[in-house]
């Protein structure tokens, strides 16, 4: 366990808080007040001590479901928006009371993905978030679950607290939920297994002890979480994950109390262009590459990809488009800019550069991806 990493978190300034619907609902889906007064005035403490708060809240379709009276959550699309509707301003209405008692101005703001795949929709998001904090606002995030298509949804909270941190340029992100931290076994299931206390890189095994993209468990609890963690870290934002349920669990993580698990950021911050492109913009399709190009990658300030070290192509996109690269196993190694469309990197995949214009009656690039278009994860 790393001494500094914790003691560097008492410094942390703009910190984004995700709570889960189980820290402020009960099973019935009614609102645990006790438990929202307690995040609201630990939130409203590091507020007044000059940090710079920012709440990302579940809970809105389930408060909805208990306000319309209704026997069990909807599985129509319609149905969950509905409830969602009604949920919004239930729960924002008892955030803003709430607030208010600890002397607190709160701003409602409901994003989609819309605002993270289109460029400009996610600077003015930025612009908006940065004048609230400048008005010593809290703003009280969820997703717009009202009007998202499925197409454009987050989908869930953990990754919309990534992004909201990566929007504003936090420099903490704590996740509150049912769960206390990484452990190096489920606990349910191994009695034996340990809290990891801090995660320096987030390797592809403790992605798979996750609960892998497809499982049954790639929709939500850890897995999401770790997701969440890896877009937090490469865009060089410290995240821990740690129980809502913990007395005063925000300030003594915020004091540098060795609370949950912490996932250690990289040391550089990623410009605001690259932050976009690999964890706002959409992802058109990917390129698998070789061991060579895939060694190459994870060298120090990465590398431009060319098409000798390309294996395979899927999906269908433009050039231009924002592509994952994935190594022969399947776990995503950068995102960046490609140069070339699907259909002329099926041609040219595995050739050399030199080859490219005879293939293809044209070259305007050598590579497929220039370095200064690659965010490494």
């Amino acid at each position: 366990m790393s001494i500094n990493s914790r003691e560097a978190i008492k410094n942390a300034k703009r910190i984004v808080v995700k709570v889960g619907t189980s820290s402020i609902t009960y099973a019935n889906g009614k609102r645990n007040f006790g438990q929202i007064d307690r995040i609201a005035r630990d939130i409203s403490n590091l507020q007044n001590m000059g940090k710079e708060m920012i709440l990302v809240t579940s809970g809105a379709v389930a408060v909805g479901v208990d306000r319309l009276g209704l026997p069990a959550k909807p599985t129509s699309i319609p149905g969950k928006q509905a409830c969602a509707a009604v949920g919004q301003g239930v729960l924002m209405h008892t955030y803003e009371q709430i607030f208010a008692d600890y002397g607190q101005i709160v701003a409602q703001v409901l994003i989609t993905k819309t605002e993270s795949i289109d460029r400009n929709r996610y600077t003015n998001s930025r612009n908006t978030f940065m004048e609230l904090l400048k008005q010593r606002v809290i703003p009280i995030v969820n997703e717009n679950d009202v009007v998202a298509l499925e197409e454009l949804k987050i989908g869930d909270n953990d990754n919309m607290s990534a992004l909201v941190a990566g929007i504003v340029d936090a420099d903490l992100v704590i996740i509150l939920s049912d769960i206390d931290g990484l452990y190096t076994a489920n606990p349910q299931t191994h009695p034996d297994a340990k809290l990891v206390p801090e995660v320096l890189e987030i390797t592809p095994e403790i992605e798979a002890s996750a609960g892998g993209v497809g499982s049954s468990r790639g929709t939500g609890g850890m897995y999401t979480k770790i997701q969440a963690a890896k877009a937090a870290t490469s865009s060089g934002i410290d995240l821990i994950i740690a129980s809502g349920t913990e007395k005063d669990v925000i300030t003594r993580i915020a004091s540098g109390e060795n609370l949950g698990t912490l996932f250690v950021s990289r040391e550089n911050r990623l410009q605001f262009r690259k932050r976009w492109l690999a964890f706002g913009a959409r992802i058109y399709g990917s390129i698998i590459v070789d061991a060579g190009c895939t060694r190459a990658i994870h060298k120090q300030g990465g590398c431009s990809i060319l098409p000798a070290g390309i294996t395979a192509v899927t999906g269908e996109f433009l050039p231009g488009s924002t592509i994952s690269v994935v190594d022969s196993d399947g776990h995503e190694l950068a995102r960046g800019l490609s140069h070339y469309s699907s259909e002329e990197l099926a041609l040219i995949k595995g050739c050399k550069s030199s080859d490219i214009e005879a293939i293809l009656g044209h070259k305007q690039y050598d590579e497929v991806i220039h370095r200064d278009d690659l965010v490494i994860l």
